[in-house]
C-alpha cells in the first residue's frame, strides 16, 4: 500500500486521467463519483468519463493546437487519450469517438486498477468528511485522511458544492452557457438528397453527411431558427454564451448571412447530385462506431425539442428525421484561475485542495483531460519532494496552464489554440505559421520531456 492517499471527486474526463495517472505512479486514490446516486441535467449514461456535447475531440493534425496537445498527452501516457484512439469513429481529420465504447473503456480500466477505490457518493461541500485531509505534520500513513484533495466536478458541479466552492474564494460563481446539439438515426435521414463527403475530398466520398440547401431552403430555415421557441431559463441566471459553443439561434441573431461563414459553410464541398456547390450545408458527423446515429454539426441549441422538431426538419435531408437525443442547455461553472489558484492548480485559500478539468477554466473534452493529466503530475512530484521543470509556454499543454495563471480583467474559459503561445520573434509568412508553431512545441516538448522523465514514474 502506498504511504500517500489522495481523494479525487468526480469520475469525468479530468478525474478520471488524473485518478488513472496517480494510481499508476503508487498513490492510494479514491475517486468520488455521484452517478448513479445523482445526475447533472446533462449526464445520463451511468459509466464514468461521460461526453455530454458532441462526440468530436476535434483536430487530429499537429499544425492545430488541440492536435498538438493531444500528442503531447499520448507522449505523456495518457489513460483517456488511449481509450479514445480505441474507440474512434470515422471523422475525416478529426478524432470522434463512439461516447458509450469510450465512457465503458474508462470505466473498465478505473474498475481494475488496484491503486483505485471507486465510491458511488455525492460530495455536496468542500468541508465534506469524505475529503478530510490528515495532519501535514503526521507521519506519511500514520493517520486517517488524505494527503491531497482534487475537485475535478466538472462545469456541471452540483450546487451545494458550488455554493461552497464560492464561498471559499470569496466570489459568486463565474459561469458560461453550453449547448449540446442533437442527434439523428442515420435510417430516418433521406440520402437521396444527403450526400457524403469531406470538404476537399473527393465528391461522394469522405466521412461526413451533407444535407445541402438552396437559397430559398436556406431563408426558410433561417426564419425558423429565429422565430422558434427557446426552452425557460432560471430567472436568476444571466446567459453568458462560449464563442466557441454558441447555440445556432443566438448566431443566426447575428445576421442572415453569419451561419454561411459558420457551421452551414458551404466551402469546399460539392454536391455529387447536381455537381455544383450548395449555397449551405448542415453537416452530420457519426455519432457511434456503427454509424447508426448522426450528430447534427454547429448545431447546438435551447429550441424546445418540439420546436427542435420542427425546425431541422425543415433542412432537406432531414425531413423525417427521428431524433435520438434533442439538444439542451446548461450552465458551465468555473473559478477565476488566475486569482484562487497557483501553479499547482491548488486553491489560495485552501492549502492541499486542487481543482483539475473545466472548473478551472479549460474549455473541452482534450482540455480537461490535459488539466488532470498535469494536476496528477503535479501533486505526484508535490507529495515526493520532487522539482518537475516547468512546462514551456510554446507547447499546447504548457499554454494552456500559463492562460489559467495570466492575470486579465475579464477571465474567461479558453480553448487550447496557437494564440495562446508566445508569438514569433521573426516573420513567418501567414501560411507557414501554424505549421511553424507546431514545429517548435514538438521540438521544445520533447526537450522538456527528456529533463522531466527522472521527476515521472511513468
Amino acid at each position: 500500500m502506498s504511504k500517500f492517499r489522495v481523494a479525487i471527486v468526480g469520475g469525468g474526463l479530468a478525474g478520471c486521467e488524473c485518478a488513472l495517472y496517480r494510481a499508476r505512479a503508487g498513490v492510494d486514490v479514491t475517486l468520488l463519483e455521484q452517478k448513479p446516486l445523482a445526475f447533472s441535467p446533462a449526464h445520463v449514461m451511468p459509466g464514468l468519463a461521460e461526453l455530454v456535447c458532441s462526440n468530436s475531440l476535434r483536430s487530429d493534425e499537429l499544425a492545430s493546437g488541440v492536435g498538438l496537445l493531444k500528442q503531447e498527452m499520448r507522449e505523456l501516457g495518457s489513460a483517456l487519450m488511449k481509450a479514445a484512439d480505441a474507440s474512434r469513429v470515422p471523422a475525416g481529420k478529426a478524432l470522434a469517438v463512439d461516447r458509450q465504447v469510450f465512457s465503458q473503456n474508462v470505466s473498465e480500466q478505473v474498475e481494475r486498477e488496484p491503486g483505485i477505490r471507486l465510491e458511488r457518493r455525492v460530495v455536496r461541500s468542500l468541508d465534506d468528511p469524505a475529503l478530510a485531509l490528515r495532519p501535514q505534520d503526521a507521519a506519511a500513513g500514520s493517520a486517517p485522511g488524505y494527503d491531497r484533495v482534487i475537485i475535478a466536478a466538472g462545469p456541471l458541479a452540483g450546487e451545494e458544492l458550488s455554493a461552497s466552492l464560492a464561498e471559499a474564494i470569496g466570489a459568486g460563481h463565474l459561469y458560461f452557457y453550453d449547448a449540446i446539439a442533437p442527434i439523428v438515426a442515420l435510417d430516418s435521414i433521406d440520402l437521396g438528397i444527403a450526400f457524403w463527403g469531406t470538404r476537399y475530398g473527393e465528391p461522394g466520398t469522405g466521412d461526413y453527411l451533407n444535407c445541402p440547401m438552396d437559397a430559398a431552403q436556406y431563408r426558410a430555415f433561417y426564419e425558423a431558427l429565429l422565430g422558434a421557441e427557446k426552452a425557460a431559463g432560471h430567472g436568476f441566471e444571466n446567459e453568458l454564451h462560449f464563442e466557441g459553443c454558441m447555440p445556432i439561434e443566438a448566431l443566426a441573431s447575428r445576421g442572415e448571412r453569419t451561419l454561411l461563414f459558420g457551421p452551414l459553410k458551404p466551402v469546399g464541398l460539392t454536391n455529387p447530385h447536381t455537381g455544383a456547390r450548395p449555397y449551405a450545408v448542415l453537416q452530420l458527423r457519426p455519432e457511434n462506431s456503427n454509424g447508426t446515429m448522426f450528430n447534427l454539426v454547429g448545431c447546438q441549441t435551447k429550441m424546445t425539442y418540439p420546436e427542435q422538431d420542427r425546425v431541422f426538419r425543415l433542412v432537406p435531408g432531414l425531413g423525417h428525421a427521428e431524433f435520438v437525443r434533442h439538444g439542451s442547455m446548461h450552465r458551465n461553472t468555473y473559478v477565476n484561475a488566475p486569482k484562487t489558484l497557483d501553479g499547482n492548480l491548488e486553491l489560495l485559500c485552501r492549502p492541499r485542495m486542487h481543482l483539475a478539468g473545466q472548473i478551472t477554466g479549460v474549455e473541452g473534452y482534450v482540455e480537461s483531460m490535459a488539466c488532470g493529466l498535469w494536476v496528477g503530475m503535479r501533486v505526484y512530484a508535490l507529495l515526493n519532494g520532487i522539482s518537475l521543470p516547468p512546462l514551456p509556454p510554446v507547447t499546447a499543454l504548457g499554454a494552456l496552464m500559463a492562460h489559467l495563471q495570466r492575470p486579465a480583467a475579464s477571465f474567461q474559459p479558453s480553448n487550447v489554440h496557437f494564440g495562446l503561445m508566445p508569438e514569433p520573434t521573426e516573420r513567418i509568412k501567414k501560411k507557414e505559421r501554424k505549421p511553424w508553431y507546431a514545429e517548435r512545441a514538438r521540438a521544445a516538448f520533447a526537450q522538456w520531456l527528456e529533463s522531466a522523465a527522472p521527476c515521472l514514474p511513468c
